[in-house]
């Protein structure tokens, strides 16, 4: 199977190449937005018909070099495409930021030292931070489209990195591990040798509470700045969220080691079930970024020789591990005590949840071995 990540590398480039990009990026975003006008209108998506429209056009009016224009035109296209799939009504997509798409070995390369890219002036070579980069030089790593970022005047790029890699057998597993990710405990897991674990996620939804009410004193001003400041506290949080999933992602890999299957819920539909959270829970109840999380994981314990398996989320807190009766009164949410009310078996409500989904592992196994 295919495993495909993103690093992000920062770049150090001198104050005469941050020109030379500036000018390229600006020069890529109005060709973006003119090619977005001409597909708008004409509601054509094929890149063949679209060169013979607008490629004279970038090259001469907008600057940019022949690989450019290509790119220019992909990048416009799947803009389109993704605003189609997701289910967007036909309209005019506008390009704001200012970012440059790169085909590797035709507008970028790397090396194990200097970032090479092409300019409208040029091509430049750019020192990088390096540190983590040396395993994709040195295995089977491909280099896919990368990305040319800049944010708060530093300079970033995103390079996806595909790797073949052995899929994991299902009858090699030895053990199952039930992942319960919640509020008070942001993950709990229980695991074939009936061992418990729980990570804390009380410092976590503290800090959450802090970004919310922030955010509202924020809102209420309703100021120019007041905005701005909202925008910036917006990223702070995703980028601390992004790494707190890193963290617990990398430390249940890193505990459980290889030939591990890990078991969570598909969570994917939380953001419907709203309407069933009171009204001041709901920032945090489906705020959390679960998907991310999700996606960490298996492409962690895919590269470490594990694999992820996600079930039907229902009846997971409601279901006694000991007898299998289902009830809803069965758990107390407000003191996370989960009591069966057939066989009185009692433990913490999130662990209970760990038990189940692990459960869920050992019948898939034994499904698909027998």
């Amino acid at each position: 199977m295919q495993i495909t990540i993103t690093a992000k590398i920062k770049i150090k480039p001198t104050e005469d190449q941050v020109s030379q990009l500036n000018e390229t990026m600006i020069a890529y975003r109005q060709g973006c937005n003119f090619v977005s006008r001409i597909v708008f209108e004409s509601v054509d998506l094929k890149q063949a018909s679209l060169h013979k429209v607008t490629y004279g056009a970038l090259r001469t009016q907008y600057g940019l070099r022949s690989q450019m224009a290509q790119s220019v035109m992909k990048t416009v296209i799947a803009r389109y495409k993704t605003n189609k799939s997701n289910g967007y009504e036909w309209s005019l997509v506008t390009f704001k930021r200012l970012e440059y798409d790169l085909v590797w070995n035709r507008d970028y390369s790397l090396s194990k030292e200097v970032f090479s890219l092409n300019t409208v002036e040029g091509r430049i070579k750019v020192p990088y931070e390096s540190k983590g980069m040396e395993q994709y030089f040195e295995s089977e790593w491909s280099f896919g489209t990368a990305k040319l970022v800049n944010k708060y005047g530093k300079w970033f790029l995103h390079i996806p990195m595909t790797k073949e890699v052995e899929d994991v057998l299902d009858y090699n597993i030895n053990n199952v591990v039930g992942v319960d990710l919640g509020i008070n405990f942001v993950a709990t897991t229980y695991d074939s040798q009936d061992n418990t674990l729980f990570f804390n996620g009380r410092p976590i939804k503290h800090k959450r509470s802090k970004y919310k009410f922030l955010r509202k004193q924020l809102q209420q001003l309703g100021t120019a700045s007041s905005r701005r400041k909202l925008k910036r506290i917006g990223q702070r949080e995703s980028r601390w969220m992004t790494d707190v999933n890193h963290q617990i992602s990398k430390a249940l890999v890193d505990h459980y080691g290889s030939n591990t299957m890990f078991v969570i819920e598909d969570l994917s539909g939380v953001r419907n079930a709203t309407e069933r959270v009171r009204v001041k829970d709901r920032y945090v109840t489906v705020s959390w970024s679960f998907f991310e999380f999700r996606q960490m994981l298996v492409y962690k314990a895919v590269m470490s020789g594990s694999k992820v398996l996600t079930v039907d989320p229902r009846y997971t807190s409601q279901t006694c591990p000991k007898c299998g009766h289902t009830e809803k009164a069965n758990r107390d949410k407000t003191k996370h005590v989960f009591c069966c009310k057939n066989c009185c078996y009692t433990s913490n409500d999130d662990r209970v949840g760990a038990m189940n989904l692990h459960r869920k592992g050992i019948e898939y196994i034994a499904e698909v071995t027998a």
